[in-house]
C-alpha cells in the first residue's frame, strides 16, 4: 500500500468514526475466511459493516475523532465493526462471539463514551431502533383501542343479561 492509498484509507475511516453512532473493535484471530464472510454478511443484513484495517491506520485516523477512546484496543489482529444504529453492530457481534469463540469482542465506543467488552454485551440485548418505534407506535394506538372497547362493552353486557334472563323464562315455563 503506497502512501496515497495509505491517505485515503485514513481519510474513509475518519469519516466512519466521525459518522457513526457506534465501533465494536474485536480479535478475529483463528477465524475461517467463510466464517468472516458470514459476518460480514450477517453485520450488512443487519445495516452495519465490518472492516479489517491496519491497526495504524486506524490510530491515525481516530486522532481528533469522538472515538478516540478505543485507541489502546487497536494491537493484534483486530477489526471494526460499526453502525448508525447504536445496537446493529454489537447485537450482531456479541451473538456472532457467542457462536464462534475465536471472534473475541475488546470494547467500543458509542459516541464520546468508551466501552467495554461488558458494556457492549449489554448494548446488544437493548431493542433495535425499529424495535422501539414499534414499541412507541403500539402505546401511541394503544388508547384509542382501549376507548373503542370501552365503548362497545356495555352494549354487550347488557345483551348477555337480556340472554340470561331470556333463558331463565325458558326454563321456568
Amino acid at each position: 500500500m503506497d502512501r496515497a492509498e495509505k491517505k485515503v484509507a485514513v481519510t474513509a475511516l475518519n469519516d466512519v468514526f466521525t459518522t457513526t453512532s457506534v465501533v465494536v473493535v474485536a480479535h478475529y484471530s483463528g477465524l475461517t475466511v467463510a466464517q468472516m464472510q458470514n459476518l460480514r454478511k450477517r453485520m450488512r443484513d443487519a445495516g452495519a459493516k465490518v472492516q479489517v484495517a491496519k491497526n495504524r491506520l486506524v490510530k491515525i485516523a481516530l486522532e481528533g475523532t469522538s472515538s478516540a477512546s478505543i485507541t489502546g484496543l487497536m494491537t493484534g489482529p483486530t477489526l471494526i465493526a460499526y453502525s448508525d444504529d447504536p445496537v446493529a453492530a454489537p447485537k450482531v457481534a456479541v451473538a456472532f462471539a457467542k457462536e464462534f469463540d475465536k471472534l473475541v469482542i475488546l470494547g467500543g465506543a458509542m459516541g464520546q463514551t468508551a466501552l467495554t467488552p461488558d458494556s457492549v454485551k449489554s448494548l446488544a440485548t437493548m431493542p433495535s431502533l425499529d424495535e422501539l418505534r414499534a414499541k412507541l407506535v403500539g402505546l401511541l394506538v394503544a388508547p384509542a383501542t382501549k376507548i373503542a372497547q370501552l365503548s362497545t362493552a356495555p352494549a354487550a353486557k347488557l345483551a348477555r343479561v337480556f340472554a340470561a334472563y331470556a333463558e331463565k323464562d325458558k326454563e321456568a315455563a
